[in-house]
């Protein structure tokens, strides 16, 4: 006969059969690629190159001029009480900046004697700007703590030294605790919630071998694509969180068919064809959203999508085949424990199934008031996003006492805020057409101060631009888009001239008015295709609309926590912009996730409407059967997540900030109220489909035979 079984059913015979090849298997994948990943090292790079804009233009014209003037620049500010030209000073200045002339990769070192508009009004501050000989993403690690060593050895005794720039800034952050706080709390939620440590295990082992193996091969990846340098921790975050997510799922339906009476082989084969299919779309899903951001054309951004997507991947084909083979070595002890806990289980079960039942008779009493008090209380959450501001952190944002910290508040203390971030406008055209641009600038408001034009050959010349505001400010952004579309137009048409608006803080503003303008395409791309997913696998069209309308508030509403945390500086952090990368990776990942809980409660009211074609009795068992299992699983990725807060790197705190708000958010507030009290709203209607459309639709099921246990039983194995 031929099998009739689901693709599904028949991985996890095989994985269970063979447990030990399987195991083995992964054990091989996984040692190879740490190997070779240690071996070959890293070669991540940070690509924020944007074709088309004033800013990139502008580098591209001074690599073809000057390419001596496209390295990154460091600067190393002294300031000395006694002032600078103190007899006991100035040769300690002048001996430091000779020894850094000698070290690798330094272009040239600027001189405060010589340059009187390096040196503060009051002569006890000075900066010396440093050229390196590449931009900061392509510098070697080691050479830039080199200097940075250099540098702070000349101080003390009267003289302090510091040093700032990106190069600096991107070799200071260490990595935090945040990967062991977070696996330490998720063990122990684990254990509270299985009441064994061996089966709480599990999961963590499967998020260990997923994400262990999706690194090593980025890291083999990074060496012939662009990656960026802070994709493996983005990963870790990632993949600990879905792992442990998916693990959880498919274990819980498994210890439910334990519980129900099924053999082990059997429990397995079912967890993998119900909750296994529910792994697989949701993991589908992440991996289509993550793969969207590929088609934003975002330098670095696309690397790290397809670096997380493979982790996400990894993590699924680790959950579909590696915990068979894990259930099948432990089983034996598991179905031990499940037995010695069965009675006290099914009696907490009853009372945790009536718990659930009782919660979703009351919000179906009030299931008016509960949507439009849940509604309110996400677009409360997500009114701060509406005054959210895209950029990158500049060291004003860094750790108190850091060594680009420390120069960032010298420099501003000494010479304004905005010398840390100053402009480069590049002007084509002859003599003529620089000094009437310099002119233009020197006369707009938020202009601190303009350097004399810097000829560097063919017609062309530099001028910096010094704003009055710092990098990170608004100010300076408006100033950016002022200069470009108010100021220097007249100038170039006068004269004939190409005047390009360019450097660091310019390209910050070009990368995010790139996110912006491309967010909202991305958006509905992915939206529709999670919806048209949901259409095709519960035949209806309202839940795919109510779907796709929670998952955006659920999003909007973690951006919002964001904004009023890192931007306006709510809970002592220091106030700036957010990341640019934040946003649209947090969309991606959450819209997946919250998909993840949406089909694991859907699928169960499905199975009753389906079964008994009630639409309370489904909301409620829906209900009743998942409620504990998904608060686990979000109380997990919310410690997850939310460990990372702890970790130095300020883009690192956003994203698991944003992923714990969104998931907790999509727990407690979404899955508890929001949707019970609209499905009990729409009642019948939930699962209306056209019959024109039924007969076009693919089919899709979520459900195979055989049957899934009963509801007691699920409950039961939710409970500790």
């Amino acid at each position: 006969m031929p099998d009739t079984r689901s693709i599904f059913a028949r991985l996890a015979r095989w994985s269970y059969r063979r447990r030990w090849w399987a195991v083995l298997l992964w054990v091989a994948v996984l040692v190879t690629g740490t190997v070779a990943a240690q071996v070959a090292g890293s070669a991540y790079h940070n690509d924020f190159s944007l074709p088309g804009t004033d800013s990139q233009r502008a580098l591209d014209v001074l690599r073809d001029r000057a390419p001596d003037r496209t390295g990154a620049t460091v600067d190393i500010v002294v300031q000395a009480p006694a002032g600078l030209v103190a007899p006991e000073v100035r040769p300690r200045v002048d001996g430091l900046l000779a020894e850094v002339r000698r070290l690798p990769r330094v272009v040239e070192v600027g001189d405060p004697y010589a340059d009187p508009a390096s040196v503060s009004r009051d002569g006890t501050t000075g900066y010396a700007r440093v050229t390196l000989d590449a931009p900061a993403e392509e510098l070697p690690a080691e050479d830039v703590r080199r200097l940075i060593d250099t540098a702070e050895a000349a101080g003390g005794d009267g003289l302090r030294v510091a040093v700032g720039g990106d190069p600096v800034r991107g070799v200071q952050e260490g990595g935090g605790p945040s990967e062991g706080i977070g696996l330490l709390a998720a063990l122990v939620v684990l254990v509270l919630l299985f009441g064994s440590l061996l089966a709480a295990s599990l999961p963590i082992v499967i998020a260990i071998f997923a994400v262990g193996t999706a690194i090593g091969a980025t890291v083999l990846a990074s060496h012939a694509a662009t990656v960026a340098d802070f994709t493996a921790p983005l990963m870790v975050l990632v993949g600990l969180g879905v792992g442990i997510d998916y693990a959880l799922l498919v274990f819980s339906r498994y210890r439910a068919e334990l519980v129900a009476g099924r053999a082990r082989a059997e429990a397995a084969e079912t967890a993998l064809d119900t909750a296994g299919r529910t792994v697989f779309f949701a993991g589908c899903t992440v991996i289509i959203a993550l793969l969207g951001l590929v088609a934003l054309g975002l330098g670095s951004l696309q690397g790290v999508a397809v670096a997380v997507a493979l982790t996400v991947l990894m993590t699924m084909v680790a959950t579909l085949t590696l915990l068979p083979a894990l259930l099948a070595v432990v089983g034996p002890r598991l179905e031990r424990a499940v037995a010695r806990r069965a009675a006290r289980a099914g009696r907490a079960a009853r009372v945790e199934g009536a718990t659930w039942r009782r919660w979703s008779a009351a919000v179906r009493r009030h299931a008016g008031l509960v949507a439009v008090l849940s509604v309110l209380a996400l677009l409360g959450l997500a009114a701060p996003a509406l005054d959210l501001r895209l950029g990158f952190a500049d060291a004003g944002t860094d750790a108190e006492g850091s060594t680009s910290r420390t120069a960032y508040d010298l420099l501003a203390e000494g010479f304004g805020p905005g010398v840390n971030g100053p402009l480069v406008v590049v002007a084509q055209g002859g003599p003529a057409v620089a000094e009437a641009a310099r002119n233009a600038l020197a006369s707009t408001a938020g202009v601190a101060s303009v350097a004399p034009p810097q000829p560097v050959g063919d017609g062309t010349a530099l001028l910096v631009v010094v704003p009055t505001s710092a990098p990170q400010d608004e100010a300076t952004a408006e100033l950016v888009t002022r200069l470009r579309a108010e100021v220097l137009p007249p100038v170039a048409r006068n004269s004939g001239g190409t005047l390009l608006v360019g450097g660091s803080t310019a390209a910050v503003t070009d990368f995010a008015d790139a996110v912006a303008a491309r967010l909202p395409l991305f958006v509905a791309v992915v939206v529709g295709l999670s919806a048209l997913l949901l259409l095709v696998v519960f035949r209806s069209v309202w839940i795919p609309v109510k779907a796709a309308l929670l998952n955006l508030l659920s999003v909007a509403a973690a951006t919002g926590v964001i904004t009023l945390v890192f931007q306006h500086g709510l809970l002592g952090a220091e106030p700036g912009p957010i990341e640019a990368y934040v946003p649209v990776m947090i969309f991606a990942i959450i819209f997946g996730l919250s998909m993840d809980y949406e089909v694991f409660l859907l699928a169960r009211m499905h199975e009753e409407w389906t079964r008994h074609g009630d639409p309370t009795r489904a909301v409620t068992e829906g209900l009743a059967t998942t409620g504990r299992v998904v608060t686990a699983a979000a109380t997990i990725m919310v410690v997850v997540f939310g460990a990372f807060l702890f970790d130095p790197s300020r883009m690192l705190q956003q994203f698991g900030l944003g992923l714990a708000v969104a998931v907790a958010v999509d727990a407690v507030l979404i899955r508890c109220l929001t949707v019970p009290a609209v499905m009990h709203l729409l009642g019948r209607h939930a699962w209306w489909l056209p019959r024109w459309l039924e007969r076009r639709l693919p089919h899709a099921p979520l459900a195979h035979a055989p049957a899934p246990a009963p509801a007691e039983a699920v409950t039961a194995a939710h409970h500790p």
